[in-house]
């Protein structure tokens, strides 16, 4: 999920609203083709900057609209290649070689999978947030760094830093006087980042629905083809069945090598707390189904095991094409079903389109939708709501991401995390009692309201029923941490906003001023 997203209100009637069958159907499918035109130009640059064929990111579309959308525990939520794995995805393949990517994809599908059955999906909920947009924050980073050099036409180095040191090179090497291909691409690139920012700018009220990347892939393209440009372009095979890669002999024989399992257990645990917190995000914009955390983990698990198997990349749910679902009034499942479904027969009738889009028209994307992930206004946010450690976390978690790698910098910005119990190591238990009397529902928490208590608070306010008074008695709570902060104050907006009373006492810090 992207730190930088800002997403409007849907404008469409809600998932919540009751309408005729017949609208109903109407909503979802014009919804389905809206996110198809933003998931087509998304998964092929996801999958360039994770250093794979483009066709990969496409099947990996294909599996999270079809699959995962009949399965998802978030009905509106679209799942597909996401940029905050593609880091990691492209340390992989340049160090173990693309074949690796099968049993590792296979073994983070089963951990997710078991970790929907055991009913784990509040944990990851837990994980700071300092810690997780610091994580996006330096994806970001590694992924404009990277895609800046596919605007010249070159491919990146196999570092962050590499490529940050290379840059000025890149640039200083531009001649105009003399255009070759890097003049060329950087021309096209150029135009595709312009193209999508100024029509996402300045797009008439009317065609609000079509994407700024797809403008920008078009008009990339279209530039290079009628202008003959000698640049690189997409390489897409003749038929989808190509495109599907079954696991060989060796398959089996890779489940021995220990990386193989470390890596697993990062995406697993780094796709999972994408997935929940987009899957919560989803939640705010629409008043229909809440989602089912452990059944989303489940869904996500079965997406990610068929990956592996076909020999695509790791999904996660996707904000970007999830908001773009509810705004164009997606009413259920089907909308993410279809647009997977057209996802398949593009593929499948039109490789020869596919193969005429300039690989720095997808660089220029990717450089757009890395640099939006880096959003400062959230460290801002912590910083100025929670004071200097939160916004520590995310610095730190931000530079390790770039200086290391994504598994380390995750590490390091959990460990620093628990220095928020430092202070309140003597009680860190919470109390949580729930009762009803004439109707109203009084929750009383005492003891220390922190990251570690957050799945008991969790499960017990989302299990309160969607009417009726509420409640939420803190006056014998000793500390909130700013997870738990965050969490009360999403829970706190979101049922109040579909029209639910809540009456807080005891709060202190942002929380007070949310008490009325």
């Amino acid at each position: 999920m992207s730190a930088a997203d800002t997403v409007a209100a849907p404008t469409a009637p809600s998932a919540g609203e009751a309408a005729p069958a017949g609208n109903t159907w109407v909503r979802d499918f014009t919804a389905s083709i809206v996110v198809f035109l933003v998931a087509m130009p998304l998964c092929m640059g996801i999958a360039v900057a994770s250093g794979v064929p483009a066709e990969k990111g496409l099947i990996t579309g294909i599996i999270g609209g079809i699959v995962v959308g009949m399965l998802a525990g978030s009905p509106l939520q679209v799942s597909g290649p996401a940029a905050g794995l593609a880091v990691i995805v492209f340390e992989i393949v340049r160090d173990q070689g693309l074949i690796a990517l099968a049993p590792i994809l296979v073994i983070a599908g089963v951990i997710q999978f078991a970790a929907g059955v055991f009913k784990l999906g509040g944990w990851f909920r837990a994980i700071s947030p300092a810690v997780v947009h610091g994580m996006l924050a330096g994806i970001g980073a590694l992924i404009v760094i990277g895609q800046f050099h596919v605007l010249f036409d070159h491919k990146p180095m196999g570092h962050g830093l590499d490529n940050l040191a290379a840059m000025p090179g890149r640039v200083l090497g531009v001649d105009f006087s003399s255009i070759q291909a890097t003049e060329l691409a950087l021309l096209v690139g150029g135009l595709t980042i312009a193209s999508m920012l100024l029509w996402e700018k300045l797009r008439p009220a009317s065609l609000k629905l079509v994407p700024g990347a797809l403008v920008g892939v078009v008009l990339g393209t279209l530039l290079a083809y009628l202008a003959g440009f000698d640049v690189a372009r997409v390489t897409v095979p003749e038929s989808l069945v190509a495109a599907v890669t079954l696991p060989d002999a060796t398959f089996l024989g890779r489940f021995a090598a220990p990386a193989v399992w470390t890596t697993a257990l990062a995406i697993a645990f780094i796709a999972s707390a994408e997935t929940l917190l987009s899957a919560a995000a989803v939640d705010r914009m629409h008043d229909g189904v809440r989602t089912n955390y452990d059944k989303e983990l489940r869904a996500q698990g079965v997406g990610n095991l068929l990956c592996g198997v076909a020999g695509a990349l790791p999904m996660t749910g996707v904000i970007v094409r999830s908001s773009a679902n509810v705004q164009a009034g997606a009413t259920s499942r089907a909308s993410t079903i279809m647009h997977g479904l057209w996802i398949l027969g593009f593929v499948a009738l039109l490789p020869w389109l596919l193969r005429e889009i300039p690989m720095a028209a997808l660089g220029g994307i990717l450089v757009v939708t890395g640099w939006r992930l880096v959003s400062l206004s959230h460290v801002k946010h912590l910083f100025h709501r929670y004071g200097v450690l939160p916004a520590a976390i995310w610095a730190a978690t931000f530079v390790m991401v770039i200086a290391t790698d994504l598994l380390t910098g995750v590490l390091v910005g959990l460990g620093l995390s628990l220095l928020e119990l430092v202070p309140h190591r003597r009680r860190l238990g919470l109390n949580v009692k729930a009762t009803e009397e004439a109707g109203e529902h009084r929750v009383v928490l005492a003891g220390g309201a922190t990251f570690v208590t957050l799945p008991k608070l969790t499960r017990v306010l989302e299990g309160l029923p969607s009417t009726g008074a509420v409640k939420l008695d803190m006056r014998r709570v000793d500390a909130v941490d700013h997870t738990t902060s965050e969490m009360l104050i999403d829970w706190l907006q979101r049922r109040r906003a579909r029209g639910g009373s809540v009456q807080l006492t005891g709060a202190t810090g942002r929380l007070r001023a949310l008490a009325v």
